[in-house]
């Protein structure tokens, strides 16, 4: 059974406002996206039904640049590092409230440290250990997560591909090389201790334990 995924991606190229792009999109069966601009970026806001997170996003940016030639998808959203104000637009609350919170001048204190920025006034946030200090900290439920994992993945592999062009061949092979040999240690360690072994063994630790 299908869910619902509404994402945002950010696109370059040509215009996808025009009635030829728009027409090229909908023949793609991308008529469950919006298209607009905004800061100089063009986006399609997607309501998409898929198995999962990751093949909605991932059949989407596959549409969107077949259907239009010369687009490039450069960005899936809503981004994981947030700002303050991002934040307190997530959880509903203020903005000053959310920087009392950040700095220990108010609630249980022990609020994540920032992901970028830390030395600027804009301070930059992962969203994920946010959403996890306020569920574990301050028992609020935060909104229906993305999952980030997949999100950060997504996006790391859309900007190794724009900076391809900027590597030569012997960079862009190490860079291969590396990411192959990452697979097959995740590939030998799932099969070393496949996650319902682990889980089954926790089970034993449990009832040993508690004997």
């Amino acid at each position: 059974m299908s869910d619902a995924y509404e994402f945002t991606l950010l696109v370059m190229g040509v215009d996808l406002q025009t009635d030829d792009a728009l027409n090229a999109l909908a023949e793609a069966g991308c008529d469950d996206a919006t298209v607009g601009s905004s800061g100089g970026f063009q986006h399609l806001d997607f309501d998409r039904d898929a198995d999962s997170y990751l093949e909605a996003v991932l059949g989407a940016v596959n549409d969107v640049e077949a259907a239009v030639p010369g687009v490039r998808v450069v960005r899936i959203l809503p981004d994981e590092y947030v700002a303050l104000v991002e934040i307190a637009e997530r959880t509903g609350r203020t903005r000053e409230s959310v920087r009392l919170l950040s700095i220990g001048e108010r609630g249980p204190g022990n609020f994540p440290p920032p992901a970028a920025r830390s030395d600027e006034r804009n301070k930059l946030w992962r969203w994920s250990d946010v959403a996890l200090w306020f569920a574990s900290d301050l028992q609020e439920a935060g909104p229906v997560s993305v999952p980030w994992a997949v999100q950060r993945a997504l996006n790391a592999v859309l900007d190794l591909r724009a900076m391809a062009s900027e590597l030569d061949a012997i960079q862009l092979k190490s860079i291969r090389t590396s990411l192959t040999e990452l697979i097959q240690l995740y590939r030998l360690r799932q099969v070393a201790s496949p996650p319902s072994l682990d889980a089954k063994n926790e089970t034993w630790v449990t009832h040993a334990e508690s004997a």
